[in-house]
């Protein structure tokens, strides 16, 4: 056994990492509760297996369980020197050690801000010019900081204000979505109480209990929703617009207070009361009536159709994570489990099923409550599962034999996701990515190309949100006229438009082809990008990221990125880890771990030495090439 390394000096807690602490100790805090709830799910799991008279699956080996334990716990495979300090040492307890590192590891909130911004379709811009820097900025600072997932929750669905405020930046939930207050609410009950309510909004459900006038009275707790102030402001708005091409400039600065200050605010508690469509059809009410809100299942809640209630939607973020008994926190336990055992106990994930209906109950009903005595501490509950017997089976390349959910007899074989693998490429070409500084939005003001001095963002926006008055506007916005315009207000440092919120001495501005994790890179990514090829999501619909294959990954794999990048690139990290080797099989060895965490095995061995006889140094090329376009690279077993 070799000294302790890096890699266990960080997991013993002995070197400090920049994550959450928690003001109060949580249950996710004690490794002995984590250690016992993973032993009563691998207790039941055992149980099914003698119900069902299966074998017990065979452990998986050290190789395939540190690559699959870093690119299930942080979105990447483990760098040549992680993968080396975990396969040398002989420790009975290195498994739970290697847990507890990737859970504490930068790349796990990393990872967990890819599958944030994929539940909650979240995008940098929309067209008309709305930006969401700050919004992304505070997802993602959440994931890093382990913010419980019920106060997460609560913070979405209920917060108001300004948009560039980090304490309030959490209504880019409900802004990115301007104008489709119902599609939003929709996809809130998707992603939090796995219904499905979208046919609902014209017609009941066919196929479900969902009526039209349910939808509406849940849509009732979130109506109401506006810009601060904004009134404000319409007046001078639509002078400029009508007036851009003679003052274009007027128009830019318009514009960019009408979308960067006020659209990205949010006013309104929520009104509590709607009024049904105009197409309404059904006998339950008439088109045009009044009615107020009301819960469709769980603890109801309501509100009444003659006043504006004004704390709607703080009461809708209260019924859904502490008013709908078991589903709230057992939709986000499967959705974990999904999420590390690669099936979900019960699918799809988003949409609910009640736990005596699922494949193993008993299962579904003890993930949930331990959901719930972990007080939602969503890293905690993945420990959890990493840590079991469970995660650990070899892989399963047989489909389930249960219909509608797992059989929890081994892994499943799929492909890795488009982040998971531009990470672990990235870890190949530049080292661990994860000692990068993770992206920030830039807080200067950028009005019109000039960088407004002496103030930010948050100080902008704030002064603009407090005034009441279309008096008070005007002047302000005149005043700005003088400044972008060259008058006596001062100079001021000019920037191109591309600056605007990025960059600068206030943030981290990474462009889409900087060797950094996904996380960090623009999102959606472009159509150009390595990421798009590969089936990110496209951040329009929840669920859109996709694992199919098309022509494109291979000439990408072939002749793109990774040639350019990894194969090609003298000063990619790989071939830097081979520096120090003495013979061309510990050569081999070293490129084996470094790309599939594994060395070769005899046979292996004889044909890359073969090609390196026939082909020289350009053979260690081509080893490198088709060990990355391998099935066992681009793979997740």
């Amino acid at each position: 056994m070799k000294a302790k390394n890096l890699l266990f000096t960080i997991a013993a807690g002995l070197l400090p990492f920049s994550g959450h602490a928690a003001e109060q100790p949580r249950p996710g805090d004690d490794i002995e509760v984590i250690k016992k709830a993973a032993l009563g799910i691998d207790t039941l799991i055992a149980s099914f297996y003698r119900k069902k008279n299966l074998p017990v699956p065979a452990v998986t080996d050290d190789a395939t369980f540190i690559r699959r334990a870093f690119l299930v716990g942080t979105g990447r495979i483990p760098t040549a020197e992680e993968a080396l300090s975990f396969l040398e040492i002989e420790d009975d307890t290195k498994r739970a050690a290697l847990v507890q590192y990737l859970v504490n590891s930068p790349g796990y909130s990393s990872h967990m801000s890819n599958w944030a911004f994929d539940l909650l379709r979240l995008r940098d811009t929309k067209s008309g010019g709305y930006n969401f820097q700050a919004y992304r900025h505070w997802v993602r600072t959440a994931m890093q900081d382990n913010v419980p997932w019920d106060e997460f929750v609560e913070q979405l669905l209920s917060s108001s204000g300004n948009g560039w405020d980090p304490e309030t930046a959490s209504v880019g939930y409900y802004t990115i979505d301007r104008g489709m207050p119902l599609d939003n609410l929709a996809n809130s009950m998707r992603i939090f109480l796995g219904t499905y309510m979208e046919c609902a909004q014209c017609h009941d459900d066919p196929f479900g209990d969902t009526e039209r006038m349910d939808f509406y009275s849940l849509a009732a707790f979130t109506e109401g929703q506006s810009e601060l102030n904004a009134g404000a402001f319409r007046k001078i708005y639509g002078e400029a617009r009508e007036n851009r091409v003679e003052d274009p400039l007027a128009f830019r600065v318009a514009n960019f207070i009408n979308d960067e200050v006020y659209g990205l605010s949010l006013s309104g508690g929520g009104d509590g009361r709607i009024k049904l469509p105009s197409d309404y059809q059904y006998r339950d009410g008439s088109p045009g009536e009044m009615v107020g809100g009301r819960t469709p299942f769980g603890k109801s809640v309501r509100t009444s159709d003659r006043d504006n209630d004004g704390q709607g939607r703080e009461k809708l973020a209260e019924w859904v994570i502490t008013k709908t008994g078991p589903q709230f926190p057992g939709v986000i336990a499967n959705r974990m489990w999904e999420r590390i055992m690669g099936k979900g106990i019960y699918e799809p994930v988003d949409q609910y099923i009640d736990s005596d209906k699922t494949v193993y109950p008993e299962l579904t009903r003890y993930i949930t409550q331990v959901m719930v005595d972990l007080d939602y501490d969503l890293r905690a509950f993945q420990h959890v599962l990493l840590l079991t017997k469970t995660f650990q089976f070899a892989t399963n390349p047989n489909p389930s034999t249960l219909v509608g959910g797992d059989d929890f007899h081994g892994r499943k074989i799929e492909r890795l996701t488009s982040e998971q693998l531009w990470d672990s490429l990235i870890t190949l070409s530049d080292g661990n990515p994860d000692l990068k500084p993770i992206r920030k939005p830039d807080m200067r003001v950028n009005l019109a190309g000039t960088i407004l001095a002496n103030t930010d963002i948050v100080t902008f926006t704030d002064e603009f949100l407090s005034m009441k008055t279309e008096k008070e506007v005007r002047a302000r916005f005149n005043e700005l006229m003088d400044m972008v315009g060259g008058g006596k207000k001062g100079k001021n440092n000019r920037g191109s438009d591309d600056d605007m919120m990025m960059g600068g001495s206030t943030g981290n501005s990474y462009g889409k082809d900087a060797p950094v994790r996904a996380s960090e890179l623009p999102s959606p990514a472009p159509q150009d990008h390595f990421l798009y090829t590969f089936g990110a999501s496209g951040r329009e619909v929840v669920g859109d990221a996709s694992l199919e294959p098309n022509v494109g990954q291979v000439l990408t794999m072939m002749n793109g990125f990774v040639q350019r990048k990894l194969v090609n690139n003298n000063g990619a990290h790989l071939y830097k880890s081979l520096q120090g080797a003495d013979t061309d099989e510990e050569r081999i060895r070293r490129v084996y771990v470094a790309i599939l965490n594994r060395p070769p095995n005899k046979e292996e061995l004889d044909w890359m030495l073969e090609e390196l006889d026939a082909q020289g140094e350009d053979g260690f090329r081509n080893i490198v090439s088709a060990l990355v376009m391998s099935s066992e690279f681009l793979f997740l077993q």
